[in-house]
């Protein structure tokens, strides 16, 4: 078994990790982390990485699974016009586009609940099935003789690692010719280069 954080259009790794595990469970019980891949994505846009971060209201001390989305600002317009803008000349944007954009149509209250459908959306466009389900309760991280593999706090956008067992290949990026490839970046940037071959 696998744990990890909800993410918003988690990094590539997070998918990997997720597709050699038997059973993957997502933690709703922990305490919001600021500056994590819980409310933020990372893509590569025509300057090179851009972050994406959902807005949220009164972060501090609550629950993952209590944290409101704060709709005051146009955030989901604001993203699709990133996503469009940097992946509108990729090979399957046309084919993804949407089924990713339809996330952004109406406006869920709580992340957890926009983390779920970014979750299933990504994970029937790359076409595999994970058995997956939520933590009953908030555990802390075992200590590493377990069988429990515990990624919460390891696959974050300031870790310098990633986590062992992850080989991150190089594949056509949109902007590679600018800036190189740029490994584990969200998930849109492998679907919208890469397609079905993700």
């Amino acid at each position: 078994m696998a744990l990890f954080s909800t993410a918003y259009w988690a990094p590539v790794s997070a998918y990997l990790l997720a597709a050699q595990s038997d059973v993957v469970e997502i933690e709703q019980h922990e305490r919001y982390r600021k500056q994590s891949y819980r409310n933020r994505c990372t893509i590569l846009s025509a300057n090179g990485p851009l972050s994406l971060v959902v807005p949220v209201l009164r972060p501090h001390d609550s629950r993952i699974r209590d944290i409101r989305i704060d709709y005051s600002k146009p955030w989901q317009k604001i993203h699709w016009r990133a996503i469009e803008a940097a992946y509108r000349s990729s090979p399957f944007f046309d084919e993804f586009n949407g089924d990713v954009r339809q996330v952004y149509g109406k406006e869920i209250p709580f992340l957890f609940d926009l983390n779920i459908k970014v979750w299933e959306v990504s994970q029937a466009l790359l076409r595999v099935s994970f058995r997956w389900g939520f933590t009953e309760r908030f555990v802390p991280p075992p200590p590493p003789a377990t069988q429990l593999h515990d990624y919460r706090y390891v696959i974050h956008p300031k870790a310098k690692r990633k986590p062992e067992g992850i080989a991150l290949e190089p594949y056509f990026q949109v902007f590679g010719h600018k800036f190189g490839f740029v490994p584990d970046l969200s998930v849109l940037d492998l679907l919208f280069n890469e397609g079905q071959m993700s």
